[in-house]
């Protein structure tokens, strides 16, 4: 259990994830030691064994990965597969070595066929034909759970993975081209509305549908999660899924979306909606059903917590801009 560990380690914990699990920690009175790019090169085998030798995690949340939106996976696959294979491969295997009986691997919800039934239960994993968009990504993640999975059988290790939905919040990329759906559309329309321009188009047809989790209920569950006993996690999942889906149960068209959204900036032009764009999966919701069941429920609302991203947002504009 998590409270019986004497080293926590967050890896990637300058990340919008990361840093939410270092806060969580910090409210729940347990002190972390942060692993960061600034520390080490999480693709380097030997730079991640010797730190996390030094460091001698008893937990270990590995929240490290290299992340983005349709636009960025599209452009750079042979990144997103390669960097994130090598920093859950290094990370797992490090701590494995150490005798860090116990981690968090996070994931995410792409790792779904692109047609799941919705919605989506872990048990749908590799029951089909991934997202094309963003399947590099996806194979990495499926990688990390596969590779938990193994050692939990072989090794009787406690490693558990936890696959969040589409996520928002403080601290969240937002790069004109990098970045994720709403991080994107806050930018979009908060510089419509700066110049003063009479529309904004958005990538797609707007119909796909998501659902949004905030990011410090992501790490509310993740510390919810962690600290459960063994027997009590076991009791959820099957043997050969080590992996618990979290998110609200509930989701929105991309189109509702955008305009949620530009009501929060203030933006008040027209939206338009670019179908030639790819639109992504069709429609993303997780069943969560198995981590209600352990006893944990998501707490902010959709819109108050889109108003706080906007804020901070604005707060951390001009470190945005440069």
């Amino acid at each position: 259990m998590l409270t019986d560990c004497s080293s926590v380690v967050v890896a990637g914990a300058n990340g919008m994830v990361g840093s939410a699990i270092v806060r969580a920690l910090g409210s729940a009175g347990i002190n972390s030691k942060a692993l960061t790019r600034a520390h080490v090169d999480l693709t380097c085998q030997s730079d991640v064994q010797s730190t996390i030798e030094r460091l001698k995690p008893d937990y270990l949340f590995i929240a490290a990965a290299r992340v983005g939106g349709i636009h960025a996976n599209n452009t750079y696959p042979a990144e997103f597969i390669y960097e994130n294979l090598m920093i859950e491969c290094n990370l797992i295997k490090a701590a494995f070595d150490q005798g860090c009986r116990q981690l968090l691997f996070l994931g995410s919800s792409c790792i779904y066929p692109r047609y799941a039934d919705q919605p989506m239960r872990e048990s749908e994993l590799l029951s089909g034909l991934l997202e094309p968009t963003n399947e590099p990504y996806a194979v990495a993640k499926i990688a990390g759970i596969k590779l938990c999975e193994s050692f939990n059988r072989q090794y009787d290790t406690d490693y558990r993975c936890l696959m969040p939905t589409n996520l928002y919040g403080q601290g969240d990329n937002f790069h004109a081209e990098d970045s994720h759906v709403i991080p994107a559309l806050m930018r979009r329309f908060h510089e419509a509305k700066e110049n003063q321009l009479g529309s904004v188009t958005v990538w797609g047809s707007g119909t796909p549908r998501r659902e949004f989790l905030h990011v410090d209920d992501l790490a509310s569950g993740s510390l919810a999660l962690a600290d459960l006993d063994k027997h009590e996690f076991m009791a959820q999942v099957d043997p050969m899924l080590s992996h618990l889906n979290i998110g609200t149960g509930t989701d929105l068209s991309i189109r509702e979306l955008a305009e949620s959204i530009a009501r929060v900036v203030g933006y008040d032009g027209k939206i338009n909606f670019d179908a030639s764009k790819p639109d992504g999966a069709p429609r993303k919701l997780l069943n969560t059903d198995k981590l209600k069941a352990l006893g944990w429920q998501p707490r902010i609302d959709f819109d108050h917590g889109l108003g706080a991203t906007y804020d901070w947002y604005l707060e951390n504009l001009e470190k945005i801009r440069s």
